[in-house]
């Protein structure tokens, strides 16, 4: 064989070679026979790592129970969950992989607000769905953004039920905030701020604490002056944890009232006795009420994947999340791709999930998901209120 001929066959193998190894025409990427790949780009360590590892657990907790029956249209649904340590350029990083490296078909489970922010245009631009991300930031409910699935209500929506109830339950009018000095945070404030307004107030005094630490002292410090009846909580447990402690021992006994994403149990734990009273907005179903067979199914579904796990607000989010998406996979079809499957969600907006309706899309504007409040109880449970 002469060397132009030899040539011309190893370009021809090659050739051949990598046409076998891509998805035949019309497949979906991160879609094979046998399964549907998704991606989760979260803390999974350091300082916020619970609220990642929550999430990781409750979605695969819903893929295993899905998978125990077969699947999607005969298809195993599986997670590839990468660490972003909660910092928007490391998210960037790991949602890149995992889009361009390990090919998955969706995102789902992130965990934050501004690891989204930084994250969003990647997502859009290639129109990959972002399914159930743990955060209630006002832009990723923007309607122009089709590639994004809520299904937890707004921190705006949060903001309004603590002001509702301290004002109106407590008759409390000098009310704080402490929160996170980010796009999380402010979001946060911003709902505060709307809040109050509304009924003619605002705020006494405001202490803000950077991503990712502890040092709360100053914030404490510039909130004390005002002496608030109540001082509401935008952040993540570590720092909301070591900010009523620090409050406590100085003997200031204002009512505590946090965001859901605050990681409650989390928070619970830091706190231990000193938990007591504090109260968490909730924007699930109360994890432990087995009345509701979606909660059984959830707290069966976790056993099943690892028993020596407990019910809780963010795995349970987590698992919502798992669900809402084989939902829409099995309405989809048998050959879904990414623009169907989005397109399936929007159109049908409410999903039936274990006898519960999950609402989402556009159907969310006119049902918009509920909000709760939780007290933490003594011996570290929750107790869920209608009023304070």
């Amino acid at each position: 064989m002469t060397r132009s001929r030899s040539a011309t066959f190893l370009a021809l193998t090659i050739a051949w070679l990598t046409a076998a190894m891509l998805p035949a025409k019309g497949d979906e990427i991160g879609i094979s026979e046998d399964a549907i790949l998704f991606g989760q780009a979260a803390a999974l360590e350091g300082p916020s790592s619970a609220l990642g590892q929550r999430m990781r657990q409750g979605i695969v907790a819903a893929f295993t129970e899905i998978n125990s029956r077969g699947g999607v249209h005969g298809r195993k649904l599986q997670l590839v969950s990468r660490d972003d340590g909660y910092d928007p350029d490391r998210s960037v990083a790991q949602t890149l992989r995992l889009i361009e490296d390990d090919k998955v078909f969706a995102l789902i489970g992130a965990v934050g607000t501004p690891t989204a922010l930084a994250t969003i245009p990647i997502t859009s631009a290639r129109n990959v769905p972002f399914i159930g991300p743990l955060s209630g930031a006002e832009f990723l409910r923007d309607l122009e953004l089709a590639n994004v699935v809520n299904i937890r209500a707004s921190y705006g929506a949060e903001a309004e039920t603590w002001i509702k109830h301290l004002t109106e339950d407590r008759q409390f009018t000098r009310i704080a905030i402490f929160y996170q000095d980010d796009s999380f945070g402010r979001d946060g404030l911003s709902g505060v701020k709307r809040a109050l307004a509304r009924r003619g107030l605002e705020l006494a005094a405001e202490g803000t604490f950077e991503r990712n630490t502890r040092a709360v002292a100053s914030a404490w410090r510039t909130i004390k002056r005002a002496e608030p009846e109540a001082i509401v909580m935008v952040g993540t447990y570590g720092p909301c944890a070591e900010f009523i402690k620090l409050a406590r021992r100085s003997g200031a006994r204002p009512t505590f009232v946090n965001v859901s994403f605050v990681g409650a149990v989390a928070l619970a734990r830091e706190l231990g006795p000193e938990g007591e009273g504090v109260i968490v907005s909730q924007v699930v179903p109360f994890p432990w009420d087995r009345s509701l067979k979606l909660v059984a199914d959830y707290q069966a579904a976790q056993t099943a994947f690892d028993p020596t796990l407990t019910p809780d607000f963010v795995s349970f989010e987590g698992y919502l999340s798992g669900r809402l998406a084989a939902a829409a996979l099995e309405q989809a079809g048998p050959q879904p791709t990414r623009a169907s499957l989005l397109r399936t969600i929007n159109d049908v907006g409410r999903f039936d999930i274990s006898g519960s309706t999950i609402t989402v899309g556009m159907r969310m504007i006119d049902a918009p998901p509920k909000v709760f409040l939780t007290v933490i109880q003594k011996d570290g449970t929750f107790k869920a209120v209608d009023r304070l």
